[in-house]
């Protein structure tokens, strides 16, 4: 197994709980459903890619570990780019600030690390 990718899917599936019960209690009075639609996109995908990562940390001693490193890595930084980028669009829209909107255009980065990390991971059970 790969502790690293554990702990961070452990962490990172803590936040998204915690960031879940904030959008249904407490998010959804203050914006709205355009901008709600956005924040639960986020934290469905980031907890889609949660267990993505668990796979990819079990998988480690089984499989080709250079590439589940790199699914990993990809998974991550999926996270980062998707959901952190429709986390900040949120929170300017919420803010009242429509400039921001350009955030959008960094969301399809994360999501071809996802299709990449789900490639690697295939890839990493072919080759074994």
């Amino acid at each position: 197994m790969h502790k690293t990718f554990l702990i961070t899917a452990a962490i990172l599936g803590a936040i998204t709980v915690a960031l879940g019960a904030f959008g249904a209690h407490d998010l959804k009075e203050r914006v709205n459903e355009y901008t709600l639609a956005i924040f639960e996109t986020a934290v469905k995908y980031q907890f889609y890619h949660v267990f993505a990562l668990l796979v990819t940390a079990i998988l480690f001693q089984y499989f080709n570990p250079t590439w589940l490193l790199w699914s990993g890595r990809l998974f991550i930084t999926g996270t980062i780019f998707f959901s952190g980028s429709l986390y900040l669009l949120t929170f300017f829209l919420a803010n009242g600030n429509e400039n921001m909107k350009w955030l959008g255009a960094i969301t399809p980065i994360g999501g071809l690390c996802f299709i990449a990390g789900w490639i690697c991971m295939a890839v990493a059970v072919w080759k074994s």
